[in-house]
């Protein structure tokens, strides 16, 4: 068995690249209405947290086996 940190890590890795992902779509197509925070690019920012946080918790937790 698994331990649940490993899951949370690929969770984690999965919903940060579709984050990362619109974040990159709405730098390159950008929105008619922009909000106030437009320009600080937060689905970027909040993607690769994510990103980083998944890899790490999958990393991690990949190798244990437990008997």
């Amino acid at each position: 068995m698994k331990p649940i940190w490993y899951f949370v890590g690929l969770i984690l890795l999965a919903i940060g690249a579709i984050i990362l992902l619109s974040g990159i779509y709405l730098v390159i197509n950008p929105p008619e209405i922009k909000t106030v925070l437009y320009d600080t690019h937060p689905n970027i920012w909040w993607g690769m947290i994510m990103l980083i946080f998944g890899a790490i918790l999958y990393i991690k937790n990949r190798k244990i086996i437990v008997a």
